[in-house]
């Protein structure tokens, strides 16, 4: 497995673009199965969990071609169920959680799918219960098969029902499995507690450029009218929001000057602000975010004079992929700030990396973290450390470049799982970051 060998202590300047948003770009690619139609899709990232699912689409008979970097086409015509009921093809979805978000395309055009229970970041229980109720609600019916650890999926003879679901959670990948479901069933589906995020806005443009017929995009009420077919249109991905605030949180720790180049303020939400809570100068210059060096910056504290509480919440509230780049953020912020990650109990538990390194953190719970920050008087201490998941893998990436040392960070699949060539696009910045193959 390779490793990253950091050596901190040096200033980034220059211009980054973010690539393609990892997580529209596994709702769209699942979508292409939906029709039998050539699809073209942009500014495509070229990570891991995006070339594993394009992989999965053409063993299973998708035609694919790359007549560029980052675009793709992909025309899912033909397909091979047999290879579908294979071991390979288990073992393969089984490693890829976008997998999950082929079930609702397959299940609607074919009336039958197989999931196996899908793998990703170790990060505690992401249930998939939100995708089977709603799917159940428009009248499939699924069976597990223990033995092989595989979900069976099977719709009425007469197809997919639309109705009216009210989800119990504002899952992302849950709302764009059923929204692909219902595009294709019989009469009207109404889903309320929709995720919302721009990506799910683009899942939805996307489907009524190819024919379907949703309205409330952008809003939590979803009504999507049944067509019997789908045709082939072409697509282009939204910058990754996770990058920017990455990057953002990487220029305040290191002391840095960069500009992030073409980031779709307006599908940025409340990421700029709140990384300006943590005291950070973010100037907006058209479609562009520049960050100014500072050698400090003070966390805010709310009107009342209490400690500020920094949480994950559905859009548009702050999406939770960043709660850990803003941990390490603020770990050498003035002030003293609580980390709420609401939906995985896990994500937090890479801290005692931090702690190693010097960090002044409090976990709480395996949900809320207090950071007490540094204010730059001590730098943090290079270590060894491996990447849990893409979120810590970056975090901590960006904790060893702020370090007075040289650090290691093993387990570097995972981030590039979500970043690509992070490496490379950041040495051309100023960073000393080698990749070190075991």
């Amino acid at each position: 497995m390779p490793s990253f060998i950091i050596e901190g202590g040096h200033r980034l300047h220059g211009e980054i673009v973010p690539k393609g948003a990892k997580n529209e770009a596994l709702q769209v690619i699942c979508a292409t199965l939906l029709t039998t139609e050539t699809v073209t899709i942009s500014n495509i990232p070229e990570i891991l969990d995006v070339l594993n699912l394009i992989d999965l689409l053409q063993r299973i008979g998708v035609q694919v071609s790359h007549p560029q970097k980052g675009t793709y086409t992909f025309c899912a015509a033909q397909l091979d169920e047999d290879y579908m009921l294979s071991i390979d093809y288990q073992h393969r979805s089984s490693a890829l959680r976008g997998s999950v978000m082929m079930l609702g395309p397959l299940l609607t055009r074919f009336g039958h799918a197989q999931l196996p229970q899908p793998g990703g970041d170790k990060i505690g229980r992401r249930r998939l219960d939100t995708h089977f109720i709603g799917l159940q609600a428009l009248g499939a019916s699924f069976t597990y098969d223990g033995d092989r650890h595989i979900y069976q999926a099977i719709a009425p003879s007469n197809g997919l029902q639309g109705c009216y679901m009210l989800l119990d959670e504002a899952s992302v990948t849950g709302t764009a499995n059923l929204i692909m479901a219902a595009v294709m069933a019989n009469g009207t589906t109404t889903i309320y507690n929709a995720a919302c995020e721009p990506y799910i806005q683009q899942l939805c443009h996307m489907l009524v450029r190819m024919g379907a017929k949703i309205q409330g995009i952008g809003s939590n009420l979803l009504t999507i009218t049944g067509v019997d077919e789908l045709h082939g249109t072409e697509h282009r991905l939204l910058p990754d929001m996770i990058e920017v605030g990455s990057f953002i949180g990487m220029a305040a720790m290191t002391a840095s000057d960069i500009t992030i180049k073409n980031v779709s303020v307006p599908d940025l939400g409340i990421i700029p602000d709140a990384f300006r809570r943590l005291g950070i100068r973010i100037e907006q210059q058209g479609d562009d975010l520049h960050i100014p060096s500072q050698e400090h910056y003070a966390i805010e504290s709310f009107i009342d004079g209490s400690i500020m509480n920094i949480a994950d919440a559905p859009w548009p509230g702050l999406t939770p992929d960043l709660l850990s780049v803003m941990l390490v953020t603020a770990t050498q912020a003035k002030g003293a700030v609580l980390i709420h990650q609401k939906m995985f109990e896990s994500r937090l538990f890479f801290v005692d990396k931090l702690i190693t390194m010097g960090a002044q953190i409090i976990l709480c719970d395996p949900h809320r973290a207090t950071v007490i920050g540094l204010n730059k008087q001590y730098k943090l201490k290079p270590a060894r450390m491996a990447s849990p998941d893409i979120r810590a893998g970056i975090a901590l990436l960006i904790a060893a470049m702020s370090a007075d040392g040289v650090s290691r960070i093993d387990n570097i699949g995972q981030i590039d799982r979500g970043y690509e060539n992070i490496d490379g696009r950041l040495n051309a910045l100023g960073a000393k970051i080698t990749r070190q193959d075991d």
